[in-house]
């Protein structure tokens, strides 16, 4: 657009803006003759992506702001009337970044403008309590404001429907069309009240159905290090644990309260370098069997362990190595069902289920598509996200996950052992699955463009000394997966290995999924497996690399 369409476009936004703080942010910009920012800031607008929107906060249609969540909330009231639910109830929830309650508050008066009923949660709470209302309520749409773990000027706008679970297309595209009929904010009508706020009544069904992934008469003895990143967890877990009769975890002091600028951590997300330092400071102190944590939103949990062979003392599990611990534990619990999981997650999952005689399925990756599949009993994904109790809540869960965890350990404890010999347990019985991420965050999205086009126009023969025996452009869909952006391989020679790559719906990143099989024919096998394991997880990076020239 020329200079002077810009400069139209940004003074009609500005003249709509109805939050103070964008509106002088913007003026500044426009009177500065930034050309460059607000060229980038009206390139287009936020698209939908894994399940709603998420950007950086900021004026203008390719930021968050309350004006692009008033449009979005707009095109969604469009939508479920367009489905015949005028009257339908919208439950939303907020986490405690900057401008949730705002954003929480305009959705809320859209809805009421719109003729639908509206609920809004008392206060900042985990998005799998505005997951579990859903279903509770009757709602026919839920909305949390999060940007779950990313950094702090993010904040995003995450969109389920009736069932509980995340959108998926075709519902995301037609929202998005309901959005760009907004032509006028002055088209929204949006209440000043009429909306309702609820009060404990949810959060306490909540907590009550928490114990039902506990067996009765478990034992409840494991002592806990806890963080919430900054985030929304702390009360509602520390409640559910206290429910259930856990010791009361020992928390990360300087992280246990919400805090939108993630004062302690470079990237509020427990799987980034540094963020559970002070986490690992405190269980030296204390001493305790595990740490777990939530992320800022609570839907994921980490979890880790007691190991002298590493610097501190203390190794967070992969996400896949909870995956499994959760998976065996449930199977060990009499769990029937469908177990399902991401293409990106371990294959050990499979494994598990075939042995235990209980269904299995691979979806796209995300929990909008592990929720829906039939008779699931269980779901995970690498990324820190379980499923446990998807009658309850349909997508991951980082509360309920955390107590399963907290009472594996404990029948562990009882026995004298730890979630480390569990793992080993599951290595000897179905090989050791080394799994490893290449993830490449970027400030220039063509790098990831690149990178992608690099791979499907040479596609790579071997990596660490394995053939590439199959690889898949998974734009085209397969016989059980709808398109996607993503390569698959497979590959064979001494080992069996398989490689992911994709870019990431949520955050500027290109991530590459690797995972090794080693055989293991006894325990004392496990080391040298382990070791070889990551000797070619290493020689895959590095190769992977190479190929998408990164």
């Amino acid at each position: 657009m020329t200079q002077d369409d810009l400069l139209a476009r940004a003074q009609t936004w500005l003249a709509e803006d109805p939050d103070s703080e964008t509106r002088e942010e913007l003026a500044k910009l426009i009177e500065a003759g930034e050309t460059d920012e607000l060229a980038a800031r009206f390139a287009g607008t936020l698209q939908f992506g894994t399940a709603g929107l998420r950007g950086e906060l900021g004026a203008g249609p390719m930021r968050m702001n309350r004006s692009v969540v008033i449009r979005a909330a707009a095109g969604l009231a469009a939508y479920l009337k367009a489905k015949g639910q005028s009257d339908g109830l919208v439950v939303i929830g907020y986490d405690a970044r900057y401008k949730s309650a705002d954003f929480a508050r305009d959705t809320a008066a859209v809805m009421i403008g719109a003729g639908l009923r509206a609920a809004l949660l008392p206060r900042p709470l985990p998005t799998p309590v505005l997951a579990y209302a859903i279903r509770h309520l009757g709602a026919v749409a839920g909305v949390e404001v999060t940007a779950s773990h990313n950094p702090p000027r993010d904040n995003g706008y995450k969109v389920y429907l009736g069932d509980g679970s995340q959108i998926v297309p075709p519902a995301d595209a037609e929202i998005a069309a309901e959005i760009d009929a907004v032509r006028s904010l002055n088209d929204v009508p949006r209440a000043t009240e009429g909306w309702e706020v609820l009060g404990d009544e949810v959060l306490d069904a909540y907590l009550a159905r928490t114990d039902a992934v506990l067996t009765a008469g478990s034992p409840r003895t494991v002592r806990t290090v806890y963080t919430a990143m900054h985030g929304v967890g702390k009360d509602v877990l520390t409640a559910a644990f206290a429910r259930a009769g856990f010791p009361p975890p020992a928390l990360v002091a300087e992280q246990a309260e919400p805090d939108p600028a993630f004062p302690t951590v470079a990237f509020p997300n427990p799987e980034e370098p540094g963020a559970m330092d002070l986490a690992f400071e405190a269980a030296r102190a204390v001493d305790p069997d595990i740490v777990i944590a939530n992320d800022p939103d609570a839907d994921r949990c980490a979890v880790a362990v007691p190991d002298p062979t590493v610097e501190g003392g203390w190794r967070m599990l992969r996400g896949d190595e909870v995956g499994s611990l959760l998976a065996a534990h449930l199977v060990h619990k009499g769990a029937r069902g469908v177990f399902a999981e991401s293409i990106v997650s371990s294959s050990l999952l499979g494994r598990i289920a075939e042995a235990a005689g209980v269904g299995y399925e691979e979806t796209l990756t995300g929990f909008k598509w592990i929720a829906r599949v039939d008779g699931l009993r269980y779901g995970y994904e690498e990324a820190l996200g379980y499923c446990v109790d998807p009658e309850g809540v349909r997508d991951k869960d980082g509360i309920t996950a955390a107590l399963l965890i907290a009472e594996l350990a404990s029948e562990l404890k009882e026995q004298d052992r730890t979630l480390t010999d569990l793992l080993d347990d599951l290595a000897v019985a179905h090989g050791l699955h080394a799994t490893d991420q290449l993830s490449v965050r970027v400030e220039d999205l063509s790098i990831i463009a690149n990178a992608m086009s690099a791979l499907r126009s040479r596609p790579p023969v071997h990596l660490a000394g394995l053939t590439v025996t199959t690889a898949e452009d998974l734009t085209k869909g397969t016989e059980s997966l709808p398109p996607t952006d993503g390569l698959r391989y497979y590959l064979e020679g001494d080992y069996k290995a398989r490689v992911i790559v994709r870019p990431s719906g949520t955050e500027p990143k290109l991530k590459c999924y690797l995972e090794v099989v080693v055989p293991v024919a006894d325990a004392s096998e496990l080391a040298a497996a382990r070791a070889k394991g990551a000797e070619v997880l290493f020689a895959i990076k590095r190769d992977l690399s190479d190929a998408a020239g990164l």
